[in-house]
């Protein structure tokens, strides 16, 4: 049997015993979800990683690509093209940041996307490489906006990867919780209960025997009793036909009173 320790403090009783294996089918039930739910948040935790190491990849080559644009712009275009860049900085920003979520098994995921706001910085940064290089000023233009939109991917990829890390940890403490914990003491304490119902069930069947025993002995002594005061009364009814009572009658045999001699 369980000891104290491995199972709940219950009273065993049949109400008990159902409680307790509603309760570990609904840890059974719980268990088998949460599983599903860790290994489905693993696979997507994987595919993010490997989209990571694309998009860190990726990140060199546009780095790469926009510091080699930058430096042609910059020999072919010349000094006036930092002063049109620096006056077009105060001004909104032209590429915006927005979140979204995507929902991954319960878990809600962040979701970063950029976008080209209407209306905004265009009027400055158009005039850079009017005096010359425009095409590489062109370039070098896309060629960051190419970096900016490999950052926020690899923001929202980072930020989803750090949130699933969390997520997978909650989940699988709570799968070894279940599996390690909840779900033996429920079954050592269901263990428990049966054994001490099967122990009051042995108890009642031979208190029912003895009772039983008890009963049919009894039965017998007023039977033996009945057949006894029977056979009593009918030897009183026979000596009261003959006309003897049972309690006067002498014997023939009696010497203690002889009758006289007859003599003729």
């Amino acid at each position: 049997m369980a000891g104290h320790g491995e199972r709940l403090t219950v009273v065993p009783t049949v109400t008990t015993l159902a409680a307790m294996k509603l309760r570990l089918a609904g840890a059974t039930r719980g268990h088998a979800l949460l599983k599903k739910k860790s290994d489905a948040l693993t696979v997507q935790f994987r595919a993010i990683l490997k989209r990571i190491v694309s998009a860190k990849e990726a990140m060199g080559d546009a780095m790469r690509a926009a510091s080699l644009s930058l430096a042609e712009a910059l020999y072919v275009a010349g000094a006036p093209l930092r002063h049109v860049v620096q006056q077009s900085v105060a001004g909104p920003a032209r590429i915006r940041v927005r979140a979204h979520h995507d929902n991954i098994a319960g878990v809600r995921l962040p979701r970063f996307e950029h976008y080209l706001a209407v209306g905004a910085g265009g009027s400055s940064t158009s005039l850079a490489g009017l005096a010359g290089g425009g095409q590489q000023v062109s370039a070098c233009r896309a060629a960051y906006a190419r970096v900016v939109e490999v950052l926020v991917e690899l923001a929202s990829l980072q930020t989803s990867f750090l949130t699933l890390d969390t997520a997978i940890k909650v989940t699988n403490r709570r799968v070894n919780a279940l599996e390690s914990v909840v779900k033996p003491r429920l079954e050592n304490t269901i263990v428990y209960i049966k054994a001490e119902l099967d122990e009051l069930e042995r108890e009642e069947f031979f208190r029912l025997k003895k009772m039983q025993s008890y009963k049919q002995r009894e039965l017998e002594r007023q039977m033996e009793s009945a057949r006894r005061y029977a056979e009593e009364k009918v030897a009183g009814k026979v000596a009261l036909k003959h006309g003897v009572s049972v309690g006067t009658a002498t014997s023939m045999l009696d010497n203690g009173d002889r009758d006289e001699d007859i003599i003729f």
